[in-house]
């Protein structure tokens, strides 16, 4: 039993398992900003357009799409992911493919994917508390970021690619291998699902 787990806490540490990871997560962004991208772009021509996912009052991404907060910079938030998403994939198949990127980059890229994770959840709260409807493209954005985010930070503490202090380090590799960052995310995203039910209840399935 001890040489499972053993052989488990290995491979989540493994390149193959990280950037896999890194690589489905990040794909799944990408489809999600592309149809974000596409219903924006409907949106812009038709405020009324019949989306696909306009399912209720709640699950409605027309009634999110048409808010400032869609377009925070002046052109739709989607487009953003359809710039960033395609480095990170980049950045996974590259190292399936053995490919050592730099330290500087890889702290780089965590800053970077950093701000855009407190920007998807910026958004999240926007959704939920002011703007009071649901995008099921946006949750998507919302969950893929939030993985290629940790598979990120996961490689960056396992590489000591974050300039961390020696005894900070050293904590954070053993709470990988103790699996602490899986638990973290499976309680975190279940927290999630329970604010939205929560929030919204019988709302969400209504027609």
């Amino acid at each position: 039993m001890n040489d499972l787990v053993d052989r488990i806490h290995r491979f989540r540490q493994s390149d193959r398992w990280i950037f896999s990871y890194m690589l489905f997560s990040s794909l799944l962004s990408l489809v999600a900003s592309f149809v974000l991208s596409v219903d924006a772009i409907a949106l812009a021509q038709n405020a009324d357009a019949a989306l696909g996912c306009n399912i209720n009052e709640v699950i409605s991404c027309g009634k999110v799409g048409v808010t400032w907060q869609a377009n925070l910079l002046g052109f739709p938030n989607a487009f953003l992911g359809l710039i960033a998403e395609p480095v990170v994939i980049t950045i996974a198949v590259a190292s399936l493919g053995k490919v050592k990127f730099p330290r500087w980059f890889m702290f780089a890229a965590q800053i970077v994917y950093t701000i855009g994770l407190v920007f998807a959840y910026w958004l999240f709260y926007q959704s939920m508390f002011h703007i009071n409807a649901l995008c099921p493209w946006c949750l998507l954005v919302t969950l893929s970021t939030t993985l290629v985010f940790t598979s990120l930070t996961h490689v960056n503490i396992r590489d000591n690619n974050l300039y961390l202090s020696p005894r900070l380090h050293s904590g954070l590799q053993a709470a990988l291998r103790m699996g602490v960052d899986a638990l973290v995310i499976t309680l975190w995203l279940a927290f999630l699902v329970a604010a939205v039910v929560l929030k919204y209840g019988p709302a969400l399935w209504g027609g």
